[in-house]
């Protein structure tokens, strides 16, 4: 495992010592390798308070156009078959025209004499048995007729119960959804807070209804939705800067899956403040395991059952422990750990306590960097300034950008280990010497992408802004080359996870968003450009050391 590490390090990872020797063949590989690992990123689109009725309008003139309907039976469609137009058409396709729209409960043929019956004559309502006059009557396209009164009686309570969107005919056994004119109409005659209420239902039932767009879940509300065209498995970003998982709308979690981030959330909810207490004030017993806190300044304590032992290595003593005389015991002696495994709860515990401490580790990390936003800034416009000679400072934005991204799928990664390789979630999946195997594979790839993330991070946080011009070169070379690094192997642990590891799963199911690289494209363009300078510069030193021409 070692040795696949070094190797894999000396493939893409270069020294200082190794920067200037790289020749330009080196940047032709790695530029065709960079290109190679770009996936596509999802496409989404931001939908405002104001493009909400554009883009509802959109799908409906397709729908109207495809089948000669009006603006109602279409967004009766659209309503039922969840606002996916390919999935409509589709059907219409293997199926026919009738059997959508029966499905959807539009009318196969519309009445002609749809709306309020002109007319003298007297009407017996069927729902209130009132005789009323024609004129208060009025007819639905499936020809059902009721008097107004009932009519209205019925679309409040639809309205008022969230049913406003497919409203039904209220004769017995008929599936048709009532016109939502004839519904506007009649409401607002009475209950003009109700018509608003209905039309604001018709126009937010394009999000939703729509498995394709979602409300951003911002805390408060920016008021903003997101369509996505490709995948409802995705992370998206809102043009409020929030950063979510579209399938489950909480924070952005990959590579965890939405089920793992679910039980892991609660798991450290629920426990997270137990086990820091239980971590900070207390020893297992050695003979009963049971957590024993320290009430007095010596350290021979005594578990309830009896056992006594040593507070600072928690090995097991007799009575006497004093500086001159321990018996049957000894501190100061290092000793590899021969013990037995303890029980199922204390080991479950170390377990969860191993991958915990390190997923609080990189989020705090994480939490940090983001802070650096300003000083990048300031770092920026410094060198700016110093250096009139340095115009292009996209590396170092690319820099910042490419570290948030791997720290946060590093961060994740530890969540995802402690489901995939525990007994759980998965238990009886893959035997247990394939799953170790694939648990050391995976372990590589993320004990390597630890590495040159911290790497990163270094460089990132150095004051590069106070150093001479050749040292801000290297520092650029150094980041540009650890950007193209890192994208690299957080794309191996990805097609680790996805192929590898949940590809494998025999009897479930679990979806990961796929690797979004944003930025590496023109992270890798500088590093070639730099590279090539770098090359060119090399050979055009002056006597004095200086490299001549200018530095782009």
């Amino acid at each position: 495992m070692g040795e696949e590490c070094t190797s894999f390090e000396e493939e893409y990872y270069y020294s200082d010592d190794e920067q200037d020797s790289i020749n330009d063949d080196d940047f032709d590989n790695l530029e065709a390798d960079s290109q190679m690992i770009v996936p596509k990123a999802p496409s989404t689109k931001v939908i405002t308070k104001e493009s909400l009725l554009a883009a509802q309008r959109e799908d409906l003139r397709q729908v109207m156009e495809l089948l000669s309907l009006r603006e109602q039976h279409a967004r009766t469609l659209l309503i039922h078959y969840r606002w996916d137009v390919e999935k409509l058409t589709a059907i219409l396709v293997d199926r026919d025209r009738d059997y959508l729209f029966s499905q959807a409960g539009v009318p196969l043929e519309v009445s002609q004499d749809v709306g309020s019956l002109v007319s003298s004559s007297i009407v017996t309502c069927t729902v209130c048995f009132e005789d009323v006059p024609g004129r208060e009557v009025t007819k639905m396209d499936c020809g059902h007729s009721f008097c107004n009164d009932c009519w209205t009686g019925h679309f409040i309570a639809q309205i008022n119960e969230g049913q406003s969107k497919r409203i039904r005919c209220m004769a017995v056994r008929c599936p048709a959804i009532c016109d939502e004119a004839v519904i506007r109409q009649l409401v607002s005659k009475s209950h003009s807070g109700l018509a608003e209420k209905f039309e604001r239902y018709l126009l937010e039932s394009y999000i939703e209804d729509n498995k394709m767009v979602k409300w951003c879940p911002s805390v408060p509300h920016c008021g903003n939705a997101i369509r996505t065209e490709d995948d409802e498995f995705c992370e998206v970003e809102c043009s409020c800067g929030l950063q979510f998982c579209f399938s489950c709308l909480s924070e952005a979690h990959s590579p965890c899956s939405c089920l793992m981030w679910e039980l892991w959330s609660k798991k450290c909810q629920k426990e997270s403040e137990t086990v820091t207490w239980i971590s900070d004030n207390t020893k297992a017993c050695p003979r009963c395991h049971k957590p024993v806190e320290k009430n007095g300044g010596c350290n021979l304590v005594r578990c309830i059952c009896g056992q006594y032992f040593c507070w600072l290595c928690g090995g097991a003593t007799g009575r006497d422990h004093t500086w001159t005389t321990i018996s049957g015991h000894s501190c100061g002696c290092y000793k590899e750990d021969i013990s037995k495994n303890p029980e199922r709860a204390k080991r479950d515990l170390y377990r969860y306590m191993h991958y915990l401490n390190r997923y609080k580790a990189h989020n705090d990390s994480f939490k940090l960097e983001s802070e650096l936003r300003e000083t990048i800034q300031e770092k920026i416009e410094t060198l700016e300034n110093k250096y009139s000679n340095l115009r292009n400072f996209d590396w170092v934005k690319n820099g910042l950008s490419r570290l948030f991204r791997s720290r946060r799928a590093l961060t994740y990664s530890y969540p995802f280990a402690f489901y995939m390789f525990g007994d759980c979630l998965f238990k009886g999946e893959m035997k247990r010497e394939e799953l170790k195997r694939k648990q050391l594979l995976f372990e590589d790839q993320q004990q390597q992408l630890e590495g040159n993330v911290e790497r990163l991070s270094k460089f990132i946080e150095e004051p590069f802004d106070e150093f001479p011009e050749e040292q801000v070169m290297e520092t650029r070379m150094q980041i540009l080359n650890l950007c193209v690094i890192t994208d690299n192997l957080c794309k191996k642990m990805y097609e680790c996870i996805e192929y590898d590891l949940l590809g494998s799963l025999k009897y479930g199911t679990q979806c990961i968003a796929p690797y979004n690289s944003n930025g590496i494209e023109k992270a890798a363009e500088l590093f070639i450009g730099c590279n090539a300078e770098a090359s060119t510069g090399a050979r055009h030193k002056s006597d004095n050391g200086q490299i001549d021409g200018e530095v782009v």
